[in-house]
């Protein structure tokens, strides 16, 4: 079963995250720079685990690192990594910590020279994957072809987050 088949049959009241999330955010473009900085979080965190649980543990990411505030967690010390390290409502790894606080501090260089993390994604498209890995891999750390494959695709810089019988994908093609 597909992502979009299993999410287009759960019920609309369904306290699964995965439909809403499929209904309004995956395959969406965003603007916000903290939003873009969530997503790449999520998906780093998401690696060797379940979307699900990740977005089950999404609104304690949210308060662990600042409300995704790009400024405030590239300014996060060694105490807020021990901070993070006993936060058992996150994913507790040290590595993906340490690349949330070097990604922030990488996206305020691209905000300062190219205006936004929006900015130097569109400067950047269109590409295919291997070349967004490349070009992922020379800024940031803790991002490999999956990683940065479902951020592009989560955000529509690449093509398959829907399939075309998908009512979702007719939504925004439209």
């Amino acid at each position: 079963m597909t992502y979009c088949q299993f999410c287009n049959a759960l019920p609309a009241d369904t306290s699964d995250p995965n439909k809403s999330y499929h209904d309004t955010e995956y395959g969406f473009a965003q603007s916000d720079d903290n939003v873009l900085f969530e997503r790449l979080i999520l998906e780093i965190n998401q690696a060797g685990l379940s979307w699900t649980i990740i977005l089950r543990k999404r609104a304690a990411f949210r308060a662990a690192y600042a409300q995704f505030d790009v400024a405030k967690v590239a300014a996060f010390d060694e105490h807020d990594v021990a901070r993070l390290l006993a936060d058992t409502g996150i994913v507790r790894n040290r590595l993906k910590i340490q690349a949330a606080i070097f990604n922030a501090k990488q996206i305020m260089r691209l905000q300062q020279e190219y205006g936004s993390l929006k900015a130097w994604l569109d400067t950047h498209h269109p590409r295919d994957k291997a070349a967004w890995v490349k070009l992922f891999k020379q800024q940031f750390k803790f991002v490999g072809g999956e990683i940065v494959g479902e951020f592009l695709m989560s955000l529509g810089y690449l093509q398959g987050a829907h399939e075309a019988s998908c009512p979702i994908y007719t939504k925004l093609k439209e």
